[in-house]
C-alpha cells in the first residue's frame, strides 16, 4: 500500500485525536532523559529495557516502576515531591530541545483548513504539556486533554471517551494517531479507529490498531509527507475493511 490517495473518498473522520509525545513531537528522548534522572534520584538508574515500561505511562506508574526497581517504599508526600522534581526537569528540557516531527505543522495546517476538529490527547500533565502545545500551535486544536484531567490516564480509555464526548461524536467515527502501546490500547478500548506510529518492533501494537507502515509502506514510520487526502483515505479504508 502507498500514499496514493483516492480523491473520491466518501468517509472522513468526525474528528482526529492526536497523542503528543512521540506522535506530534519528538519528545520521547527528553522523557527518557527525565525518567533516568528520576530513577537515579530514587537510587538506581533504570536500564534501557526497564525504561520502556514507562513509555506512554502516567507519572504515578512511572514513579512506581522507578521506586520498585530501586527498592524504595514510597512515603506520604513522595508522589507530589517527585512529580515536581521530574516535571520541572522536563519543562527545562522542553524549553531547550523540543522538536516537532517533520511534516506535522503542514499536515495540521491543511487539516484545520478543511475544518477537521482535532484534539491533543496526552498523558502528559497540563503543567508540562502546555509549553509543547503552544509550540505546536494551539490554534490547530478545538481542545486539549491532559493526563491529570481524566479519572484514569492511558492505557485506560477515559481520555478518548472524553475527547469523543467533547466533539459530540461516536468514538468509532474518530481517528487516533498514537505511538505507544499504552496509548493505542486506550484508543482501541474507547472504540476509536487507531493508526499506530510505533518507534520500533519492541512496541506491542494491539491487533485492532493499524500500523502506519501497513498504510504507507515499510519506509514510512511516521507522517512526513502525508496529506489530508491521505489521512481521509486511510480512515475510509480502515472503516470499510
Amino acid at each position: 500500500m502507498t500514499d496514493h490517495a483516492n480523491s473520491a473518498f466518501t468517509t472522513r473522520p468526525a474528528a482526529i485525536f492526536w497523542d503528543m509525545d512521540g506522535t506530534l513531537t519528538n519528545s520521547e528522548p527528553l522523557w527518557e532523559e527525565a525518567t533516568f534522572y528520576l530513577s537515579e534520584t530514587l537510587g538506581r538508574r533504570l536500564t534501557p529495557t526497564e525504561r520502556l515500561a514507562t513509555v506512554g505511562a502516567t507519572f504515578e506508574d512511572t514513579l512506581s516502576i522507578c521506586a520498585h526497581k530501586a527498592g524504595v517504599t514510597l512515603q506520604p508526600g513522595d508522589n507530589e515531591r517527585y512529580r515536581a522534581l521530574m516535571f520541572d526537569y522536563v519543562r527545562s528540557l522542553f524549553a531547550q530541545h523540543l522538536e516537532i516531527f517533520p511534516g506535522i505543522p503542514e499536515l495540521l495546517d491543511e487539516l484545520k483548513g478543511l475544518g477537521m476538529p482535532m484534539i491533543v490527547t496526552t498523558n502528559t500533565e497540563r503543567y508540562v504539556a502546555d509549553s509543547a502545545i503552544a509550540a505546536l500551535g494551539r490554534e490547530y486544536f478545538v481542545d486539549t486533554i491532559c493526563g491529570d484531567e481524566v479519572p484514569q490516564g492511558k492505557p485506560a480509555p477515559d481520555m478518548y471517551i472524553e475527547a469523543a464526548r467533547r466533539v459530540g461524536a461516536d468514538p468509532r467515527d474518530c481517528l487516533v494517531f498514537e505511538d505507544s502501546a499504552a496509548g493505542m490500547r486506550a484508543a482501541v478500548d474507547a472504540g476509536c479507529t487507531v493508526i499506530g506510529l510505533p518507534e520500533g518492533d519492541h512496541v506491542a501494537v494491539p491487533e485492532q490498531a493499524t500500523e502506519i507502515t501497513d498504510l504507507r509502506g515499510s519506509a514510512h514510520r511516521h507522517l512526513k509527507g502525508a496529506t489530508a487526502a491521505n489521512v481521509h483515505e486511510w480512515f475510509s479504508r480502515l472503516r470499510t475493511d
